[in-house]
């Protein structure tokens, strides 16, 4: 199925939005919550599947069913049609700090693998599957796990990504990479991972136990700030049941309140 022509801009710098512009009758698919706005004659309706042929029927439907739930993602997709006369847009933003990403599956061989929560949204006849990681290491210790995401098309979709994003084409090359950095790559690329270093380089070196590794040619998409890294710097800084942030207890938390004026 030959995907929608859809056209695009993107709002902002670091919180962005995509708005995405229909023709009539044209449909842009997305995961359920990442709508933020839409004109008039859009109408949206939640649905098991994708709506690429790949989904079409009920087996189909029931397969790609089945496998948004081994990887995590709610049972149904959104669809956004434009059912009126004239062009009208609709917009997407991720639900954290980062880059949207506009990927043309045609120019990246028709296929991208993703991690889980990359997807925001793409035009109708993309196909939005799973594929499972064929390595036991990977699949443990590896961050993405043993279900990545499969993007199947040829024509846009959008992956958000934490920080920046950086594109990396590797020729016959071998790129090492922080495990939860990774937010894409073409088919010709080869995942695995290894260890750290050393033991004492594992355990001291602050860069976890793995790493991963990244081997071919082809494309490769890498995220500066992970959403996991930033949600565990958060946590640390959380308050804790005595109401004081757990950084606070520490001799440079107790400086910067003298510095800051607070007393207590």
């Amino acid at each position: 199925m030959t995907s929608h022509e859809i056209d695009f801009t993107i709002h902002g710098d670091d919180l962005q939005a995509v708005e995405i512009e229909l023709d009539p009758q044209e449909t842009v698919i997305a995961e359920a919550g990442a709508m933020n706005w839409m004109e008039q004659d859009i109408t949206f309706e939640a649905r098991m599947g994708d709506g690429s042929a790949a989904s079409s029927g009920f087996l189909g439907g029931l397969m790609n069913m089945g496998k948004r739930l081994l990887a995590g993602e709610s049972l149904f997709m959104t669809h956004f049609t434009n059912v009126g006369v004239a062009k009208r847009k609709v917009a997407f933003a991720s639900p954290y700090p980062g880059k949207i990403m506009p990927v043309h599956l045609g120019h990246r061989g028709g296929t991208l693998l993703c991690q889980k929560d990359a997807f925001l949204c793409a035009a109708k006849g993309t196909s939005v599957s799973i594929a499972f990681n064929r390595r036991l290491g990977a699949g443990f210790f590896g961050g993405e796990g043993f279900i990545l995401q499969k993007l199947q098309g040829d024509g846009l979709a959008f992956l958000h990504a934490g920080g920046t994003v950086v594109e990396r084409h590797l020729q016959g090359e071998t790129l090492r990479v922080d495990t939860g950095c990774i937010v894409a790559f073409t088919t010709g690329i080869d995942y695995d991972i290894e260890a750290a270093g050393g033991l004492r380089s594992m355990m001291f070196g602050g860069e976890g136990l793995f790493l991963a590794t990244l081997r071919g040619t082809g494309t490769v998409y890498l995220q500066t700030l992970p959403f996991s890294r930033l949600a565990d710097r958060i946590l640390r800084l959380a308050p804790s049941q005595g109401g004081k942030a757990r950084g606070e207890r520490s001799p440079l938390g107790n400086l910067g309140r003298l510095i800051d004026g607070d007393n207590y």
